[in-house]
């Protein structure tokens, strides 16, 4: 992970000097310190390009002053200084990576930038450079970016620094949801994930891994049902941050805040298998859970003021002599059975067991699940939103306002009686696909059939992330890859609604 720091300001010696500038703003400070040194070269260089600091602008000088041993200078665009945003700052900072990669080190001339708006810049320069490569073997050293450390100047370097402190846990955390997703499925199967979960234990959050047994005896027939196809054996892992009480150990009288994420490390479809086409991106049908890791480890990392519970259920859907058949039934840990209809729509049977168990254990104060759980949401919403359901219009609300100020955005669907009707069964309390005609609106039906309180509604929302966990181009804070869709847009939740 790149190395940034933020300092007093002052001309890089050598390497890139970055200036973030506002629509038609003048040269000032580092930006005016390199314009001298360059005997007015750079303004000119500007002019010539017609930069003008529109957003999405950039422009490259190279040796913009060659007695100051700066090797390039990059301007880039920020759009006009009134209608900055810490979303617009985080997609220059993005931009910015790829102009200066090249370089070992780099310099931000942030002076004209408030404290957190600097912070936000970094953020999206350091989302931007993240990188999978722990399985190449032959890459030529050329082909690696050579950026190592960034220098963020700006004359509140330590207000800077206590904006930076909570971005860069949430940035660790989206780092881990990338790696999780990225990792081959022969690597990452239920138990190596649980493993994985339990690293969290350092931050100070409480890890418990279920295993079969523990399951059975909860009667989580769904979730077991769906492993009972493969050799690897399904997990349960419950993951708790109890920081409104004071850390670890000193949980609060309140009742907590719960993420549930549907974790099938590979997904072939089962019996109802896929077609081979594409199916190589089934690795990442764990997206739902790799985010609710994530997350737990930016809220640990950042010391966030709120108790928080995050369970992933953790399983591969495999065809085999064992494996769940089309026509099977069921029964949930809440005693509900369920005809299976189609064992590719295995998420949904998944989260039902550990819903249950989540609510029923810790009675939380709200349940968000996230899930990439069909394909209809990406008919519908195409890759710009995920799809939001809900019980509840206050959470709703909420969900949708912190997914709109980091750039995860989210678009309610419905839910109704209408719906519900296409899940009943012949033969069972309910089946699991209700048909091609409001596929995810289904889906979501049968999940909210297991939210229920003891006293009185919970609080609920799922996010169906099929079409957000994993983009095939480049994003501004993120590379072609996984996303990581969720876990800045739950921490936001959690830090604008309910710490303190």
């Amino acid at each position: 992970m790149l190395d940034i720091a933020f300092v007093k300001p002052a001309l890089p010696r050598h390497g890139a000097l970055v200036l973030p500038l506002a629509e038609d703003a003048a040269l000032a400070g580092l930006a005016q310190a390199i314009d001298a040194a360059s005997g007015g070269a750079v303004a000119r260089a500007l002019a010539a390009a017609s930069f003008k600091g529109r957003k999405g602008q950039s422009c490259t000088i190279w040796a913009p002053a060659p007695d100051a041993g700066t090797a390039k200078l990059v301007a880039i665009g920020l759009g006009k200084a009134g209608e900055l945003t810490a979303e617009g700052l985080e997609a220059a900072g993005g931009a910015s990576l790829g102009l200066v990669s090249a370089e070992r080190e780099a310099v931000v001339a942030a002076e004209a930038l408030a404290p957190a708006h600097a912070a936000a810049f970094a953020l999206g320069l350091l989302l931007k450079s993240y990188r999978f490569d722990r399985y190449r073997t032959t890459e030529k050293e050329e082909d690696k970016p050579k950026l190592e450390r960034v220098a963020v100047a700006t004359d509140a370097a330590p207000a800077a620094k206590a904006a930076w402190a909570p971005m860069r846990a949430v940035a660790d955390g989206v780092f881990l949801t990338r790696d999780l997703v990225t990792e081959p499925p022969n690597i990452l199967h239920p138990e190596e994930m649980a493993e994985r979960c339990q690293a969290l234990e350092k931050l100070g959050v409480e890890v418990e891994v279920l295993g079969p047994k523990e399951m059975r005896k909860l009667g989580m027939g769904a979730l077991l049902g769906v492993a009972q196809g493969s050799t690897k054996e399904p997990r349960l892992v419950v993951m708790q941050w109890n920081g409104a009480g004071g850390g670890k150990g000193k949980k609060a009288s309140g009742r907590p805040v719960a993420f549930i994420g549907k974790g099938v490390t590979f997904d072939t479809g089962g019996i109802s298998i896929k077609p081979a086409g594409g199916m190589e991106d089934m690795k990442w049908d764990m997206a739902g859970a790799g985010a609710v890791i994530g997350l737990m480890a930016a809220l640990a990392g950042r010391k966030a003021r709120v108790d928080a519970v995050g369970l992933v259920g953790l399983v591969e859907n495999m065809p085999s002599g064992e494996a769940m058949r089309p026509g099977d039934v069921v029964k949930t840990a809440a005693g509900l059975t369920v005809e299976v209809i189609n064992t590719d729509a295995e998420g949904r049977l998944v989260l039902a067991d550990v819903i249950h168990y989540c609510q029923d254990r810790f009675e939380p104060r709200f349940m968000v699940d996230l899930a990439t759980l069909t394909g209809a949401i990406i008919v519908s919403l195409g890759h710009e939103h995920a799809g939001m359901f809900s019980n509840d219009d206050n959470l709703a609300q909420q969900v949708a306002a912190a997914g709109k100020a980091v750039g995860e955005a989210c678009w309610r669907m419905p839910l109704g009686e209408a719906y519900d009707k296409q899940i009943k069964s012949d033969i069972a309390d309910m089946k699991n696909v209700g048909g091609r005609p409001g596929g995810s609106i289904t889906a979501a039906q049968f999940i909210q059939r297991f939210v229920n309180a003891k006293d009185g509604p919970m609080p609920w929302v799922h996010l169906d992330i099929a079409g957000t966990a994993w983009s095939s181009k480049d994003l501004p804070t993120a590379p072609k890859g996984a996303t990581a869709f969720g876990v800045r847009l739950l921490d936001r939740l959690v830090a604008d609604n309910y710490e303190g």
